[in-house]
């Protein structure tokens, strides 16, 4: 079972949408353009074209087993005092006080780029649990880092 925001469910359901009536009919479109090029068996666009269809088909059913799957989490219903799947974190650095914060969410929604981590990646599982005021360990590959939470909340 996947846990996810609202937000991140309508992203995995908008990107199965447009997979299916975009893309589905697109490599459709490329196979039998290449397929009227003549001799099948010499056809490296066809081969090409076909292999794209069937990497899409698996990604759209991958899609569909995880959006099936998913468990939508109403962040209104949840609690500020620990730090759990969908907390926005925001700690500080022990060692030389730099501030981060990081929103703790599936695998799927996960992206380092909007402050989302996976709660799969040791700093989230290192500060699931966690109250304001904690201080995680967490080891990451070059050693250990001290977290001090400072505040949490939801989006």
């Amino acid at each position: 079972m996947a846990y996810m925001s609202q937000e991140g469910y309508d992203k995995l359901v908008a990107q199965l949408k447009e997979m299916e009536t975009i893309e589905r009919p697109a490599a459709s479109a490329a196979i039998a353009e290449a397929r009227d090029k003549g001799d099948l068996s010499e056809n490296s666009e066809y081969d090409a074209a076909k292999e794209h269809q069937a990497m899409l088909e698996m990604k759209i059913n991958q899609l569909k087993a995880v959006i099936g799957d998913a468990k939508i989490i109403d962040t209104s219903k949840l609690k500020a005092d620990t730090v759990q799947i969908l907390s926005k974190v925001e700690m500080r650095n022990v060692k030389n006080n730099m501030k981060m914060t990081y929103t703790i969410v599936s695998e799927t929604e996960a992206n380092l780029k909007e402050g989302k981590i996976s709660v799969q990646t040791p700093i989230a599982q290192g500060l699931l649990g966690k109250k304001v005021g904690d201080v995680a360990e967490i080891k990451i590959p070059h050693g250990t880092v001290q977290l001090e939470i400072t505040n949490i909340s939801f989006e």
